[in-house]
């Protein structure tokens, strides 16, 4: 009688130490291997393909993996947590919050409050349920060097909470350059079980990619590269049950006479993949006006809200 697979390291072929490999890897758990490719899991295991191959195949046999029907789904969906931002105006604008099982991309320019609403989440994931948290910690990835600790605090204090306890469930890490973003992605999935995380941010997305791919010559290269990261990012929302808040940098559009001549950075690769799609703007003093450009459940609609010293905020009427 053939062993039940419930283990990585129970699978045909994969043994103890390339089932450490998959799991330092991020792979912890059988639906994160199902989920993944066929390329990405062969350089985490150090196999080859053909046998990534057979062991993704494996892992999606014992789950059982197929089609199921739009009930199941609709079901599945019943799940999803939200995420209030401190602005029930912006919460609106998102069906109610930063969602789990999404991506939610923020784009602006800089000083736009894309990472200030960062911040806002990090301290607000931690609230019970009833006050528009998930009771969970945070990870925050660093990627152009903006966080303030000093800034979480102020937020935490504003709202009445414990400073010391909300840093403590904020698990930053500073990403250097690409290759260490995508690494530090992929350990994510370790992580999310043993420290209850359910907010996944990455501030900024594309910056690294920007500085290490340079000319219009590495522009394919860093488009795949983007793709692979932007994809590891979606299955752990998937398969975790998690939120994923990413902001984005714009670039100028000299060819742009008209109306705000900025764009997001990324172009179509980004423009896909994000499930909600956020353009920020700034408006007079702490005055930000925030609009939905794309999203498969959310009308094309803007709004307004504030940064102040105690977070983010609705207008005062």
């Amino acid at each position: 009688m053939a062993k039940k697979i419930e283990d990585i390291s129970d699978i045909p072929g994969v043994g103890e130490k390339i089932g450490d490999k998959l799991k330092k890897a991020g792979y912890i758990d059988l639906m994160s291997l199902a989920a993944a490719g066929t390329l990405e899991v062969s350089e985490a295991a150090s196999i080859g393909e053909a046998t990534a191959d057979k062991v993704i195949k494996s892992a999606r046999k014992a789950l059982n993996i197929g089609f199921e029907t739009a009930t199941d789904v609709y079901e599945r969906r019943k799940q999803i947590g939200k995420i209030k931002t401190g602005s029930e105006n912006l919460d609106n604008l998102l069906g109610g919050g930063i969602e789990t099982q999404a991506v939610t991309e923020l784009h602006g320019a800089f000083g736009s409050g894309k990472t200030q609403v960062g911040f806002q989440l990090a301290v607000n994931v931690q609230l019970p349920v009833e006050e528009g948290g998930l009771n969970a910690s945070c990870i925050f990835l660093d990627v152009e060097g903006t966080f303030r600790p000093s800034r979480v605090k102020q937020i935490a204090e504003g709202r009445g909470l414990d400073a010391k306890k909300i840093l403590g469930n904020i698990y930053v890490a500073r990403c250097y350059n690409s290759d260490h973003q995508m690494v530090l992605a992929q350990k994510i999935g370790e992580m999310i079980k043993e420290k209850n995380v359910k907010l996944i941010i990455v501030d900024s997305v594309t910056s690294a990619f920007r500085a290490d791919f340079i000319g219009r010559g590495t522009l394919a290269r860093r488009q795949q590269k983007l793709n692979r990261h932007l994809h590891t990012l979606q299955r752990i929302a998937d398969v975790h049950n998690v939120a994923v808040y990413i902001t984005n940098q714009v670039m100028a559009r000299p060819d742009i006479l008209f109306g705000d001549p900025t764009a997001p950075i990324g172009g179509h690769i980004l423009g896909h993949f994000s499930t909600h799609r956020v353009y920020l703007r700034k408006s007079k003093a702490n005055r930000r006006i925030a609009r939905v450009i794309d999203s498969p459940n959310l009308p094309e609609a803007e709004t307004v809200f504030f940064i102040t010293p105690e977070g983010i905020k609705d207008p005062e009427e």
